[in-house]
This record gives structure tokens, sequence and C-alpha cells, in this order.
């Protein structure tokens, strides 16, 4: 066993991603294989079906290509949510780690999987961060497992509690699983319902790196003391946080206002045209997956729209799928930098490195020969339409879980795709980015990277200190100068963009 472990913790981190995600899709694969998880006269589940939901567990997608409430009983659900936990929250902790060792916060050795899943490296106060997301995570469960259990306590739904918490789990994670068969159709005038699974997903979607500047931005407000020094230090979000925000808001409105105005959705009232409209534009900016209008009763044009805003994708450091914000904000800011002429690409008046544009646009480029050649096999396989096809693929790329109905109708070999596009977008778009960034710190030097590193800061921050002591004593015009330099400083700590 010793010697297991050794050779274990000798392995690059790619082959121990992939090592562990074929241990958990085994792990649920072989629980929900046993009868004891299947409902009373359910005679078996076919083996190509059930490695199917497996994987869709782990990769937290959703789909399925069989109505899980009529199949599996309480303990199967028992087991359909430890693994969407365990697939969404080990995403999380592993992206978020990812994503800080990028921005310089730990050594510039390379990242090990395995340290980041149980023994982080000690300078960076590996406990403390894996607490934090922990305590994130299940925080925001528990208060929405309690909400949700009174909204469907008062809509009398049998076991409102577990119902509840599977809920809140699975809106979290970005899962989509149900125990509806018709996912969350019959609450599509529950506006409570409905907001409450919105604000799950979000939560989820933007992840622990936005949840941090805000919860850095609560503590320096309550520690504020006036006239103490430092105390004119305006805290700004990081890059990273100002794109996530704003591409989020910016998709999640662009996407409401063009389903309210589905020609299949005209005939609802105005209330629960918007809820719906607003409903499913946030289930695939999130990548969640749920339902309160059937995806197969939207118009073509609709089904495109949804399939664009399942394409975009949530943010880099959350539980969902999809190309992601940051990256596909880097495309149209090139674009726009191009139209006017310019060689740098800003965001927000900060510029972005080169290496950071490269990066999007590998990311960019992958995920699309990704999905080309999964549609173009599926569609290969299968005789549906084609924009069912084309949702289908990309529901499965960005682990979303929408469909227009053909999952259960799929063959076997289109099974297999589905299962292949899958692994896919969770395995593949992880390990890309950890290449990335090994890559990153192997080649370039702190010099080179643009980034600030925590011991750097504290270095910089007592000189900053001290020279803002020498202005402040006799102002002058080349004292505010001095002070403008070390704004820009500070807002340059800031410039980093997480792809």
């Amino acid at each position: 066993m010793q010697r297991l472990l050794r050779w274990f913790g000798t392995l690059r981190p790619i082959h121990t991603i992939f090592i562990l995600y074929v241990i958990h899709v085994l792990v649920i694969f072989l629980f929900l294989s046993l009868p004891i998880c299947w409902k009373t006269g359910v005679l078996g589940v076919s083996w190509i079906d059930t490695i199917f939901i497996a994987v869709s567990v782990i990769s937290t997608s959703g789909l399925s290509p069989i109505n899980n409430t009529e199949v599996y009983n309480f303990l199967g659900e028992i087991v359909i949510m430890i693994g969407v936990q365990m697939g969404g929250l080990g995403y999380m902790i592993i992206g978020s780690y990812a994503i800080l060792a990028s921005k310089g916060h730990i050594s510039d050795n390379r990242i090990n999987i395995g340290r980041a899943i149980f023994s982080m490296p000690s300078q960076f106060k590996s406990t403390v961060f894996l607490k934090h997301i922990i305590a994130f995570t299940f925080s925001i469960e528990a208060i929405g497992t309690i909400l949700l259990w009174q909204a469907f306590t008062e809509e009398q739904v049998p076991n409102p509690f577990w119902t509840a918490l599977f809920h809140s789990v699975n809106s979290f994670c970005t899962a989509g699983f149900s125990t509806f068969s018709n996912s969350l159709e019959s609450f599509s005038g529950n506006i409570k319902i409905n907001v409450i699974v919105m604000i799950l997903s979000l939560l989820g979607a933007i992840g622990f790196i936005v949840l941090d500047d805000f919860s850095r931005a609560l503590y320096r407000a309550i520690n504020y003391e006036p006239g103490s020094s430092g105390s004119n230090i305006k805290f700004r979000a990081t890059l990273t946080t100002r794109i996530i925000l704003v591409s989020t808001l910016a998709a999640v409105l662009i996407g409401t206002v063009l389903l309210f105005f589905d020609s299949t959705i005209t005939q609802l009232p105005i209330k629960d045209r918007l809820l719906a409209a607003f409903f499913q534009t946030v289930s695939a900016t999130t990548t969640s997956g749920f339902c309160t209008y059937p995806i197969g009763n939207f118009s073509a044009a609709t089904t495109m729209i949804i399939i664009i805003l399942v394409i975009l994708g949530a943010s880099p450091c959350g539980t969902g799928g999809g190309l992601k914000c940051t990256t596909w904000s880097a495309a149209i800011g090139t674009i726009l930098s191009s139209l006017h002429g310019r060689n740098e690409i800003t965001f927000f008046g900060c510029v972005i490195p080169h290496g950071r544009i490269n990066a999007a646009f590998a990311a960019f480029a992958l995920y699309l020969i990704t999905f080309s050649v999964g549609a173009y096999l599926l569609l290969s396989f299968e005789k549906h339409q084609f924009e069912d096809i084309v949702l289908e693929t990309a529901s499965a790329l960005s682990t979303v879980g929408l469909s227009g109905g053909i999952t259960s109708e799929l063959t076997i070999a289109g099974k297999i795709i589905i299962i292949l596009i899958m692994f896919m977008g969770r395995f593949g778009v992880l390990s890309f980015a950890l290449v990335a960034v090994a890559m990153y710190h192997e080649n370039i030097s702190p010099q080179q990277d643009n980034i600030t590193i925590t011991q750097n800061k504290e270095k910089e921050f007592s000189k900053q200190q001290e020279t803002k002591s020498q202005f402040q004593q006799t102002p002058t015009k080349q004292n505010e100068e001095v002070k403008e330099e070390i704004v820009e400083e500070q807002n340059d700590e800031m410039n980093e963009l997480v792809l």
C-alpha cells in the first residue's frame, strides 16, 4: 500500500486528475449498479446507461438517458447527491487553487494536484484556504436548503427537507439533477423557488475568488479606522472579479430579453413569461441545467440563443462549465482593440499580457475543435433535428444538462460519444488550465509575469507606507506624483486576468 501511495505521489498532475476522475466515476457506477439503489419493480439498468449517469454525476452535467426518479430510490438519490458534491466541490477546490497559483500567491513550483486536494504547500496556508472554500460551500448549501425546505413545504411536496437538500446541492454545484421527473417545470410560477435556485446557481457559477474579493472588502470596511495608516487606500476588486460580474450580468440580461420574446411563450402571462425567460437564461449561463419550461418547446432561434449561452459558460473559479466568461471576454477585447487600431488589449483600463490572450485563444480553439468533432460524430450516428443535436453536444461539453429531449433516444454509439464529450468537458478543460499554469511558472520569470507575489507585496507595501509618510509631512508637487505612482502600483496588483 505504501508503495502504491509513493507511486501515486510521483505522477504528473494531469495523470493524477485522470485517475481520481476515473475512480470517482467507477465508485458511483458500482453503487448505482446495486439493486438496493433501485425502486421496487425495476428489473435493472443497462451498463451503458449507468456509466452515462455516473459520468454525468461526477462531471455535474445532469444529462441522463433514463428517468432517474422512476429508477432510483432514496439510497440511489443519496449516491447521486454525494457524487455531485464530490464533482462540484472537488472541481471548485482544484480550479480555485490553480487560479490562485497562477496569480502568484504560492511558490513558483509546479502544481501538484494531489497536494491541491489533500495537503497544499505550507506557503499558501492551505488549511485556511480549504476551510474557506468548504465553509463557503456548505454554508450556502445549508441556507439554500432551509429556504427551499420552507418553499417546498408550502407547495406540499413529499419529503420537503430531502427535496430541498438535494436541489440545493445540485443548484450550487450546477448539476441540474432533480427529484422530479420534469425538473422544476411544476414550479414555473413559484417565484420563491425560482429565485432561490437561481441565486444558488449564480453563487456556484461565479465561485470562490469573487466571494474572496467581497469578503476582503467587508473585512476592510469593518476594520476601517479613520486617520490610521492606509485607511485612505480604496479597495478595488480584482480584474477577474470585475469581468466575471460584468460578463455574467450582460449575458443574463441579454439572454432574458431574447428569450422573453420567443414566440412559444407569448401565450404565458407577463409575470410567468418573464420568470421563465429569466430562469432559463440563468440556468444556461451558470450551466446548472434546471428547467421550468420544456427546452424542446422553444423555437429554433431561441434554442440557438440557449446554445450560445451554454457555450459561453460560467466563471473559471466556480462549479460551472462552458468556455468561461473570462475567455470569451478576452476574445471580445482583442476584437475591439483591433478595430480601434490598438496593439494592447485592455479591460477597465488594465492592460492584459499577451500570454494571457494567447492562453484564452488556445482554450477557445480547444473548445471549438472538441465541440465541432463531437457534433459531427453525433450527427453521423443520430437521426434527430440539427438544433437538438447541437444543443446536446454543447450541453455535454459545457456540463449543463439542458436537452431537447433526445438523450433517452440516443443509440449506444451516441451515448458513448456524449460520455466522451462530458469527460472532455470536465477533465479536459481543467487539465489544459493546469498545464498552462505549470508552464507559466516554469518558463516565465516573476519580472516577466507582471503578477504581484505575496512576499513582494509585503515589502512593497512597507516601502509605500514609508514613502507616504514622507509626502504626508511635506505636501509638494513631487510628493503628489509619488502618490499617483503608489496608486498605480496598487491598481496593477488587480490587473491579473484569470482564464
